[in-house]
Parts: C-alpha cells; structure tokens; sequence
C-alpha cells in the first residue's frame, strides 16, 4: 500500500510504533503516515523513542479565539466542537458532563492508567477549587486519604492528558523569598464550569471563582496565539506579595502577562515588584474591554485579540 496512510486511535494499538519504523524505512518516499489518537506524555515517549527522527507532533487544541466570533460563549461553553456548536447551553452542559464521564471511564483506562474513575473524579472536582491558584499538595493528599505521590500522580496524569496545565515558578536571584510549588489549570474553560456547576454567564458573573476562571482561559488563549513552548511560561510570586500571572521566556527575553476581569485595570503594588524585580521587557495586562491602551512605557491593556509580544 502506497500514498497517505492514516491510523486512527493509535492509543489502543502502541505496539504499532516498532512497526511503523521499520515501514518507514522501507518505503519512505512511497508511504507516508498520519497518526491520530488520545495523546498522553508517555504514549508520546513511546513514539518518540521509537520513531526518532521519522516523526513530528501536531497538538490539535480545542477552538480558540482566533477561529471563534463570540469570546464570551468560547470562554462560557470551553472550545470543543461540539459543546460550542451546541444550539442551546443546556444541550452545551449535557454533552460536557457526558464527555467528563466518557474521559474518566474510557479514555483513561485505554492509555493503561489504572485508577478507580469515582476517586480520579473527586480529586478533579477538588482541583476546581484550585484552579489558578497554588496547588497544595499535602491538603488534597489529607482531604482524599492518600499520599502526596498518589496526588502528584494523579496530576501528572491530567496534565499528560492534556486535561489541566501546570504552571512552574520562575525564580529569580533576588533577596525577596519566591513562591516555589505549582500552579493548576483547566485548560478548558467549559469543562472547569461544568465541574463547578456553572451554567450560564449570568451564574459565571456572580460566581466567586469569575476573576480565576478569567485567568485560566485568557492564559491559555495567550499562549495558543503566540504559539508559546510550554517549557517557556512560568509565573511569579513572592511572599511578599509580587506577583506575576504569566512570565514568558522568549529569545533570551522576558515578557509578563496579568489577566484581569476589570473594566478598567490599573498598575497595582504587585505589577510594580514585578517590574522591578524581574527586568522585563513588557507587560501586557490582558482583559475582557475593547479599547487598548498604555499604563506606562512597558505596561499596556488588551484585549485578547491584540495581545503580541514586542
């Protein structure tokens, strides 16, 4: 067989990845493949070590803002086709908690992670509570009865589903002491409402986890549009109160991002140690309005849709 061969849920079947190499070898200017599936890190390793230098990897991320016309309904209902298509928000709700259920109980088990669906949901619902914030390990161990191992796994694992996004601390060489655990977030903002119950933008409105959830889904927006490397985004905190959302490393440079849902943000004390502290080249605070405009000569206010590095 010649021509463009395409595998379907290479998940099931990563036994196929040996094989694929020898193929390639024997017929690359014949056959050429693409292979699709539920990805995790591990099944990425496997391909990787077995097809070094034979493959390149496409993330194939939800809809985002730039392929969308109405930002509040993408930020309410997530980017996954189907929940954003949906005619009605509560069609949008039930095909989320289906797909929550399916994930848990199928698609987990099938990457060969072996854990009971009701705990794995638990400690996501729990994680909602987290969501833009310090994860604290040793309370969600305590609060679900089991090891801090047992909790860094069950990360590990969302985040090798593409499920949740861990963000690591930058640290700085200054005197100032510097936050150093992670923080979490859903990388899908309508799976986040539907774990916290959110149905409607008049509930997200009222809701006291607003301003973290506008985080969330403007950080992943920010990095999808500048089509950021995982490995180059941290943020920053000290204990002292600085605070940075989003740090990017870029080129030997660095930029900063704040996300605010504010009518009209403003420099805080916390921008300020920031900017003193960390030597950035811009800080861009991102926000909900139309209007774009300069705090100072590094700080400027956007809209998601003008958000650049320069």
């Amino acid at each position: 067989m010649n021509g463009l061969i395409i595998i379907d849920e290479i998940q099931l079947r990563p036994n196929l990845f040996p094989i694929l190499r020898v193929l390639i070898d024997k017929n690359s200017e014949q056959q050429k493949y693409i292979i699709l599936g539920s990805a995790s890190r591990d099944l990425i390793q496997q391909s990787s070590e077995s097809l070094a230098g034979r493959i390149a990897y496409i993330e194939i991320t939800p809809l985002n803002s730039i392929e969308t016309d109405d930002l509040e309904k993408l930020w309410l209902v997530g980017g996954y086709p189907k929940s954003y298509l949906m005619p009605n928000m509560p069609e949008s709700a039930e095909w989320r908690k289906n797909y929550i259920r399916t994930f848990l109980e199928r698609d987990i088990p099938s990457l060969g992670i072996k854990i009971e669906p009701n705990a794995l949901r638990r400690f996501w619902m729990m994680l909602a509570h987290y969501h833009g914030n310090i994860c604290n390990v040793s309370e969600l161990a305590r609060s679900l009865n089991v090891t801090s191992p047992t909790i860094k796994r069950y990360i590990d694992i969302l985040v090798g589903t593409f499920m949740l996004r861990e963000l690591k601390p930058w640290h700085e060489n200054i005197s100032k002491r510097q936050v150093k655990q992670s923080k979490v977030y859903f990388r899908d903002s309508g799976l986040l409402h539907s774990m916290l119950g959110i149905l409607s933008v008049a509930e997200l409105q009222t809701n006291p986890k607003l301003g973290g959830s506008w985080e969330g889904y403007a950080l992943e927006e920010v990095i999808r549009r500048l089509d950021l490397d995982t490995e180059d985004c941290y943020f920053w905190a000290t204990h002292q109160g600085g605070e940075l959302d989003l740090l990017v490393y870029k080129n030997d440079k660095k930029y900063g991002f704040e996300f605010k849902y504010s009518d009209a943000p403003t420099m805080t004390k916390s921008l300020y140690s920031a900017l003193d502290s960390l030597e950035l080249e811009s800080v861009t605070i991102v926000y909900p309005g139309a209007t774009s405009y300069q705090l100072s000569e590094q700080v400027s206010v956007k809209n998601l849709r003008h958000v650049t590095i320069v």
